[in-house]
C-alpha cells in the first residue's frame, strides 16, 4: 500500500532521539510552559523571519485566538475562501463573526481581483489561505486591507516556509497562523499551533488569551500569575513533550521542504503529457508542496481504479464549506456565487507526497495513473 501520507518512516529515523528527549523533558518536572516551549518559540521565530510569536494548542486555536486578539466580535464580517479546511471557518464562527466567501482562481487561491466587492461596512478582516503550500498574492491583499483599514490574518497552516516575493508567509499580516498537526510541514505527534505578529502589544494579548486571560509576567504577585484573569481567555497550552519533539524536527524542515519540491518536480515530469491539471509554482512564489493537488473531471473514476492498485488518494477538499450543512446559510447574497470553487471541488485530488516517500513509490503512482488516464 502506498499511503497518501505516513509518519512511520520519519519516526523510525528519529525514534531514539525522540524517546531520549521525552524522557529528559519528563524528568525536568515541567509539564507546561517550560524550557522546551521557550526554546521552540525563539527558534521558530528565527527560522521563519518573524518578529514575535506565540505557540498555542492547535492551528484552529491559532486562528481563533488571533481573531479574538484583534478584537473580532459578533456581527463583524471576515472575507475568506470556501475552498479550505473546516477550521478556518470554525474559528471565525466561534468568534460570532460572519463569513463572506470570495471565489478562487484556478490555482486554488483567493481571487484578489474580486475581494473588494465583498467588503461592507461590517467587514473587519481578510483571511488569505495559503493553500496546499503556495502563498496568496499578498501584495494586492495588503493594498486592499490598507485602503479599507482591514486586519489581515494569514492562514499558514499548509504553507510554513512558503514565500511571496522572497518574504515568508506569516510576515505580511497583522497575524499569521500556523499548524503543527502531524500531516503538516512541521508536525508534532499530537497537535499544536503558532501565531506570528509584528505587534508586541498583540503578542502580549495573545499570550494572555492562550492561558485563561492570565498575565503570567506579573512578577510582583506570584499568586496573581496563576489565579487572576485580566480578560477572557481559553486553555490553549501544549505539553512540553510535544515541544521536545518539535525542537528535534525543526532543524530538518528546510531539508524536508527541498525533498517535497523534488518529489513535486518528478510528479510534474512524469504526468506532463496527461490531461491532468497539474500544480505549478507561481511567479514570485516559493511553493513548499504540502500537497500535490491535481484536477480531472473524472476524478471519482480515477480514484476507484487507483484503489485496485493499493494506492491511497486524498481529496482536499471534496466539499466547499458553503455546501456543508453547518455553514450552508452563509452565502447570503446572490453575488456571492462561487463557480470556480464548486467546479474545482468536483475534480481535485491529492497524490501521495511527503518527505519519506521513495522515488520508486512515486514512479509507481505516476505510472499507474498514466495507464488509467489512457483508458478513460
Amino acid at each position: 500500500m502506498i499511503k497518501a501520507w505516513s509518519y512511520i518512516e520519519e519516526y523510525k529515523g528519529l525514534r531514539k532521539k525522540i524517546l531520549k528527549s521525552i524522557d529528559r523533558t519528563l524528568k525536568s518536572g515541567q509539564i507546561f510552559f517550560g524550557k522546551e516551549l521557550q526554546k521552540f518559540e525563539k527558534r521558530f521565530i528565527k527560522e521563519n523571519n518573524l518578529k514575535y510569536g506565540v505557540a498555542v494548542g492547535s492551528g484552529t486555536d491559532a486562528l481563533y485566538i488571533a481573531l479574538l486578539g484583534l478584537g473580532i466580535k459578533p456581527g463583524d464580517e471576515i472575507i475568506t475562501v470556501s475552498n479550505t479546511a473546516i477550521p478556518t471557518i470554525s474559528a471565525i464562527r466561534s468568534c460570532g463573526a460572519k463569513v463572506r466567501f470570495a471565489d478562487i482562481r484556478s490555482d486554488y487561491l483567493i481571487n484578489t481581483d474580486n475581494i473588494e466587492k465583498y467588503i461592507s461596512k461590517n467587514t473587519k478582516a481578510i483571511i488569505p489561505v495559503h493553500l496546499y503550500g503556495q502563498a496568496c498574492d499578498m501584495e494586492k491583499i495588503c493594498k486592499i486591507a490598507k485602503k479599507y483599514k482591514l486586519k489581515i490574518i494569514e492562514d499558514c497552516a499548509q504553507a510554513q516556509g512558503a514565500k511571496f516575493k522572497n518574504k515568508y508567509v506569516g510576515t505580511f499580516g497583522d497575524a499569521g497562523c500556523f499548524s503543527f498537526y502531524p500531516t503538516k510541514i512541521l508536525g508534532a505527534y499530537g497537535d499544536g499551533g503558532f501565531i506570528s505578529t509584528n505587534s508586541m502589544k498583540l503578542c502580549k494579548k495573545i499570550k494572555r488569551i492562550r492561558f485563561y486571560g492570565i498575565e503570567q509576567s506579573d512578577k510582583k504577585n506570584k499568586f496573581k500569575n496563576k489565579y487572576y484573569a485580566n480578560e477572557h481567555g481559553i486553555n490553549s497550552r501544549i505539553a512540553e513533550i510535544q515541544f521536545s519533539i518539535l525542537n528535534l524536527k525543526l532543524p530538518k524542515v528546510n531539508t524536508w521542504i527541498q525533498q517535497r519540491r523534488k518529489l513535486a518536480k518528478l510528479y510534474s515530469q512524469e504526468l506532463k503529457n496527461t490531461f491532468l491539471k497539474l500544480p505549478f509554482e507561481k511567479r514570485n512564489c516559493k511553493h513548499v508542496f504540502h500537497l500535490y493537488v491535481v484536477y480531472h473531471p473524472k476524478r471519482d473514476l480515477i480514484i476507484k481504479k487507483l484503489k485496485k492498485y493499493n494506492i491511497q488518494i486524498n481529496i482536499n477538499y471534496p466539499f466547499p464549506i458553503h455546501k456543508m450543512k453547518a455553514y450552508k446559510n452563509m452565502v447570503y447574497k446572490k453575488r456571492d456565487s462561487l463557480p470556480i470553487t464548486e467546479k474545482m471541488s468536483k475534480g481535485i485530488f491529492s497524490l501521495p507526497l511527503y518527505p519519506k516517500l521513495k522515488n520508486h513509490e512515486l514512479l509507481r503512482v505516476s505510472g499507474v495513473l498514466n495507464r488509467i488516464l489512457k483508458q478513460i
